[in-house]
């Protein structure tokens, strides 16, 4: 954990040095620190660049990246289900169809991103309640209809598409889809930091609790744990975290699956330990994929496509690795 630890501050400051503006640590001081202090040779532009491009966009790749990878390790422990990840129930099809619409509507930014979190909240409200009213085994019957809830909100989101204007409107909605997080301010950020800490918080206080939750229930139940409440509590907040991401952010996809997989080759299955090693990593990984989105060519690459190259190829050679099994 330190050593991942180190690793993110490693890659916070490399995140500020690279790009068409570089700026090195002592410039970042300076631009940070009261104007009165005298800090380096910072002008006004620099310090535009900095508090209003670079520390927005780089807290905010860090907190959709511990927040995917948290949500896709409780997802993977709560449904013990090791190809769960923070799409898994439907939140982020919901919070595609509603961002969809709202950019349909020409609604503006802060109303695009209230629209997405409210509706990939009532996602998984309508899929919770089809889970909880259909018979059969409790866990299969909501992932089930997390499965069939998607495929609906998937299809309504084609339509969206369909009927929308090819010159204007359809280019935006498909750009948001593919994740970005080019116009990231400070707002944007302030607007998802409260449900992701409400919903982190206690995914870190109960991660104990999660290892029993991966047994059957009647033996967590011996160990006086309440495993009724407590998978609740963590569908909660997981689900809470990851509408927050995909309302600011787009859909970015993997991180919440390959990350939890690198982190429990590196410290085992313990939830105590695997749980903030994910968060971290996934804040290194995602960090480090945005800095390439907006280095590597002379347009932004969206991060779901970068993602996707690097997830899947990554993941299918761990499952591929001889005497290795997910």
């Amino acid at each position: 954990m330190p050593a991942l630890a180190t690793l993110l501050v490693a890659a916070i400051l490399g995140s500020f040095a690279i790009g068409r503006f570089p700026i090195g640590p002592y410039e970042l001081l300076g631009a940070v620190a009261p104007r009165s202090w005298g800090i380096g040779e910072v002008t006004d532009q620099m310090r535009a660049i900095v508090l209003n491009v670079r520390v927005p966009r780089i807290l905010l790749a860090c907190l959709v990246g511990c927040c995917l990878s948290g949500a896709g390790a409780s997802y993977q422990g709560v449904f013990r289900n090791p190809m769960a990840s923070p799409d898994f129930l439907g939140a982020s099809s919901g919070a595609a169809t509603g961002a969809a619409l709202a950019l349909l509507l020409q609604f503006p930014a802060q109303v695009v991103m209230l629209v997405a979190f409210a509706s990939g909240l009532a996602t998984i409200g309508i899929v919770m309640a089809i889970g909880q009213a259909a018979p059969g085994h409790r866990l299969l019957r909501i992932i089930l209809a997390g499965i069939m809830v998607s495929s609906l909100f998937n299809a309504a989101t084609s339509f969206i598409k369909l009927v929308a204007d090819p010159t204007d409107i359809l280019p935006e909605i498909t750009y948001w889809l593919m994740g970005s997080l080019a116009k990231t301010r400070l707002d944007t950020v302030a607007f998802v930091l409260v449900p992701m800490v409400v919903g982190l918080v206690p995914l870190v206080l109960l991660r104990w609790r999660v290892n029993l939750l991966t047994l059957s229930d009647a033996e967590a139940r011996t160990m006086g744990v309440d495993v009724s409440r407590v998978r609740w509590v963590v569908i909660v907040c997981a689900t809470l975290v990851t509408a927050a991401c995909v309302s600011v952010s787009g859909l970015i996809g993997w991180v919440g699956l390959v990350v939890p997989h690198l982190a429990r080759r590196l410290v085992g299955n313990d939830y105590r330990r695997l749980l903030p090693v994910s968060m971290v990593g996934g804040a290194v990984f995602l960090l480090l994929v945005d800095d390439v989105s907006r280095n590597l060519l002379a347009t932004e690459i969206p991060l779901g496509i970068l993602t996707a190259v690097i997830g899947a190829p990554f993941f299918l050679w761990m499952i591929t690795r001889r005497n290795e099994a997910i």
